[in-house]
């Protein structure tokens, strides 16, 4: 899967004042993504906070996205939960002409066992039309995925394509680039890790600072995909304060900070979250500033 190499994004959504969908921000924000030199898009991930959004708001997000990319970019679609059965209904129903691949998150809050994270991808597998990135991140769900149960999937059905991991342990990781079967790609979940897990034999990221400064964002994951350490890890230290700055008071409100800052969309998210505060901003405003592309 070529087209899921490189530097994804997993797009906010931003809202109005009157806490609807800001889909002229959101069209703003795919062309900024495009012009920027991103890869590929990822629509109604975690961080688009599809949890709060309803049905038809997600298909306003779905159409926004579509119709700015314009077939400009490949897209994923986030189709992830803890009901199996549901998520096998919506993937047997749901239009996904205008997507390239699935990415769905391991079961939450169920705690299932490895078993159970293998059975529920299973399921997936057999119902999806689309290839899938399987998405591991034990912070949220509150279980990881071992290595051993993804390696499974991955030789076991061929339409389990990748893994996002955001495991945040880096021995993981190269045990999943070490035995992978060959062709299965392994994406960073975190992006602090993109440039290790690229350099380690990954096959790039799919991101949140990348949306807001996809230029740089883009240039270290290509550098470092090209074998270009020195160069790429010039631009990693450049951004890491950002990297970490945008998840101190969770993930999104940091990002839509960022997209604030740059007079993109309002900062609002939707509770049980909350906006960044004043102090937050003012962080993330100074890192902005301190890059070269925006003025002080």
């Amino acid at each position: 899967m070529e087209k899921l190499k490189g530097t994804g994004v997993a797009l906010i959504t931003p809202f109005t004042a009157e806490g609807h969908v800001d889909v002229e921000a959101l069209a703003e924000i795919v062309s900024f993504n495009i012009n920027g030199g991103v890869d590929y898009l990822v629509a109604l991930g975690t961080t688009a906070e599809s949890v709060t959004l309803t049905k038809y708001e997600k298909k306003q997000v779905i159409d926004t996205i579509v119709a700015a990319n314009n077939g400009q970019l490949p897209l994923v679609i986030g189709i992830g939960g803890n009901n199996t059965a549901a998520l096998v209904e919506e993937l047997q129903t749901m239009d996904l002409s205008s997507f390239d691949a699935v990415l769905s998150v391991s079961p939450y809050y169920n705690r299932p066992t490895q078993e159970g994270i293998y059975q529920h991808f299973k399921a997936i597998s057999e119902a999806s039309p689309l290839p899938i990135i399987l998405y591991n991140v034990p912070g949220r769900t509150g279980s990881n995925m071992l290595p051993s149960t993804t390696l499974r999937l991955a030789r076991d059905f061929e339409n389990i394509v990748a893994i996002k991991e955001a495991c945040g342990n880096m021995v993981q990781v190269m045990e999943l680039i070490d035995h992978r079967p060959e062709g299965f790609l392994v994406l960073s979940g975190d992006d602090i890790t993109a440039l290790p897990t690229i350099l380690a034999g990954g096959e790039g990221v799919i991101s949140v600072i990348g949306q807001g400064l996809p230029l740089e964002f883009s240039q270290m994951v290509g550098l470092g995909m090209d074998g270009k350490n020195d160069e790429a890890y010039h631009l990693h230290y450049m951004l890491q304060e950002g990297m970490g700055l945008i998840f101190e008071e969770g993930n999104p409100a940091g990002i839509k900070a960022i997209f604030e800052i740059l007079g993109m969309c309002r900062a609002s998210v939707r509770l049980p979250l909350l906006e960044a505060t004043p102090g937050l901003k003012n962080k993330i405003a100074n890192f902005i500033a301190s890059l070269t592309r925006v003025p002080a």
